[in-house]
C-alpha cells in the first residue's frame, strides 16, 4: 500500500484560502488515482474530488465545483487541494486516498480507496 500524509490545514477565515498537500511514499504514485474526502464532526465522510493517474482527469462533488481545484504532481508524488472562499461549513478533518482501481468504477465512495492518510483538520471561522 502507498503512505500517504496530508499538510496544510490549519485555523482560516471565511473569505480566506487553504491549498492542502497529500504526500506519498512506499508505490509508485503515478499507479494510484487519488482523491480527496472530509469528514465533519458528527456526520459521514464526504467525497470532495478526485483525479486519475495522469491528472488528465478531474471529478468533483456538485456541491464543491467552483470552489475546489485538485491537482497533482506525480515528479513531486504530491497531490493538492486548493480551496477558495472558505466557509464555516467547510470545517472538517480533509482526508487524501489513493486507489488502484480502473475501469468503471465509483470515484466517490470511500470503499473504493485502499490507501488513506491521517487527516488535516480544517477550521473556518466565521
Amino acid at each position: 500500500q502507498v503512505q500517504l500524509v496530508e499538510s496544510g490545514g490549519g485555523l482560516v477565515q471565511a473569505g480566506g484560502s487553504l491549498r492542502l498537500s497529500c504526500t506519498a511514499s512506499g508505490r509508485i504514485f503515478s499507479n494510484y488515482d487519488m482523491g480527496w474526502f472530509r469528514q465533519a464532526l458528527g456526520k459521514e465522510r464526504e467525497f470532495v474530488a478526485a483525479i486519475s493517474r495522469s491528472g488528465g482527469r478531474t471529478y468533483y462533488a456538485d456541491s464543491m465545483k467552483g470552489r475546489f481545484t485538485i491537482s497533482r504532481d506525480n515528479a513531486k508524488i504530491t497531490m493538492y487541494l486548493h480551496v477558495n472562499s472558505l466557509k464555516p461549513e467547510d470545517t472538517a478533518v480533509y482526508y487524501c486516498a489513493a486507489t488502484m482501481a480502473r475501469g468503471s468504477y465509483d470515484y466517490t465512495s470511500p470503499y473504493e480507496y485502499g490507501s488513506w492518510g491521517q487527516g488535516t483538520q480544517v477550521t473556518v471561522s466565521s
